[in-house]
């Protein structure tokens, strides 16, 4: 089965859905096995309080950044999916984090999730693919993947407003 028809197959299952916390676990657990990521963190965008937060992550508590700190927030900024697969090495990359969870980030894959009005709501970023690093493909269906999730995630902000 190709990816997506995967993402597709996953549209239903999603759709049967009724608590929150389930759609967005789903979403990651999906997310992680279409790229064979180790994690996958869904974060919001505060536009008021100027701040990137997590909805979902594996691994450790809430993750809150400024809006403009890190990859993601460089995701965020330009609107734009992107590849990091030297994080210690892009001076982008907040290593305090790693520090603090003790785990270690190989590579990194972070794509813009849209809203009804095409403005930024969220970012979705995987880490450590297994076995190599994320490549153009694993961009391409991340970047679909955000795309069919959207209207989910923004249902879930707004039921919890």
């Amino acid at each position: 089965m190709n990816k997506f028809n995967e993402i597709a197959d996953f549209g239903r299952e999603l759709a049967s859905l009724e608590k929150s916390e389930n759609v967005l676990a789903l979403i990651t657990k999906k997310a992680k096995h279409l790229v064979n990521a180790d994690r996958c963190s869904l974060f919001i965008v505060d536009i008021e309080d100027e701040i990137l937060w997590t909805k979902q992550s594996d691994g450790m508590g809430r993750i809150v950044i400024g809006i403009d700190s890190g990859i993601v927030g460089d995701t965020y900024r330009y609107k734009k999916a992107q590849v990091i697969n030297n994080p210690y090495e892009d001076e982008k990359f907040l290593p305090q984090i790693d520090k603090k969870s003790g785990y270690v980030t190989k590579n990194i894959l972070s794509a813009p999730i849209f809203n009804s009005k095409r403005e930024v709501m969220g970012v979705i970023q995987l880490l450590n693919k297994s076995r190599s690093d994320f490549d153009e493909k694993d961009l391409e269906t991340i970047t679909f993947f955000a795309n069919y999730i959207s209207g989910s995630l923004e249902l879930v902000l707004l039921l919890e407003k």
